[in-house]
């Protein structure tokens, strides 16, 4: 559900489809690619923003990971708008390698992941990013464009939720409709996570922790780690809280959408995947994070939430 300017990058970070290509910046041994991995940002509401950086070779796709870069957030070639900077953080997939501190190179297969930064904008517009950082002994900047919203075009916090009635272990489709990990006959994995759904979670007034991702057929491979980073929250997290995953796909090879996935995250200028929402017993969406999210941060949101 998400584009990718280079091929390679697929198994590695998800970029969409409102994110522009960013600069280039050549230097010994590969060039370096910086592209905005955040969709759906609007103004004058706090945004977790999440951008990738990507070195190129003759020896294939190196992913920075670890530590944390130089960011400013700038409207684009002096439009309105209050410019942000600070420190961009690692936010590694689920599962993935782990931080080790520092930035540096590494094989999507050992880790990848995106570099966050939280702020408001103050204007709808474009932006640019300017993001700044040494590995290697050699320092390099880079800049991409980006947009801005005057309002969410996806659920957003403080939005009432829908009384969304999910596919379910006890719906009577296709497994991969429930889960695409069901394939070849197999029975839907993790069942706990498939056992619920929004509808019910709020007309019980509990809380609920929905993720939409595709583990099977997602682009980015930060589905797969997501969905069980969400298994181990339902393992060890507050038992009044309704643990819910929603398969994109009703049929992927004819690109056959699930209603809730459509109802929840697919738009005309915001299709992605995957998006973690944290709903309040009440029905009201306290949180949400896309692409990525720290584990140990939403927990520390779903027990506040919770009670």
């Amino acid at each position: 559900m998400a584009r990718l300017t280079v091929v390679l990058l697929a198994g590695a970070i998800a970029l969409t489809a409102c994110s522009s290509g960013g600069t280039t910046s050549a230097v010994s041994g590969g060039s370096y690619s910086a592209e905005v991995g955040s969709t759906d940002l609007y103004a004058k509401a706090p945004q977790r923003f999440q951008i990738g950086v990507f070195r190129s070779s003759d020896q294939g796709v190196q992913l920075l990971t670890s530590g944390a870069i130089d960011i400013q957030l700038t409207p684009f070639q002096g439009g309105p708008g209050t410019p942000l900077q600070g420190k961009a953080h690692y936010v590694g997939a689920p599962g993935t390698g782990a931080d080790t501190g520092t930035p540096e190179l590494t094989d999507p297969s050992t880790a990848r992941g995106v570099y966050e930064f939280d702020g408001t904008f103050d204007t709808p517009g474009v932006w640019q990013a300017n993001v700044g950082f040494q590995v290697e002994g050699e320092p390099v900047s880079l800049s991409t464009e980006f947009q801005v919203s005057d309002k969410p075009e996806l659920p957003a916090p403080g939005q009432q939720a829908f009384r969304t009635k999910n596919l379910t272990v006890r719906s009577h489709v296709n497994p991969r409709s429930v889960d695409s990990r069901a394939q070849g006959g197999a029975s839907i994995p993790d069942r706990d996570l498939h056992t619920d759904t929004i509808a019910g979670a709020i007309a019980a007034h509990r809380a609920a922790l929905v993720l939409f991702a595709t583990p099977v057929y997602c682009r980015s491979q930060f589905c797969g780690p997501s969905v069980d980073s969400l298994q181990q929250m339902a393992t060890t997290g507050p038992r009044n809280v309704d643990y819910i995953h929603i398969e994109i796909f009703k049929n992927f090879e004819k690109k056959q959408v699930n209603a809730a996935a459509r109802q929840w995250v697919i738009r005309p200028d915001a299709a992605s995947d995957p998006w973690l929402f944290l709903i309040a017993p009440n029905g009201t969406i306290a949180d949400r994070w896309g692409p990525l999210f720290d584990p140990s941060q939403v927990m520390t949101e779903l027990r506040r939430v919770a009670g």
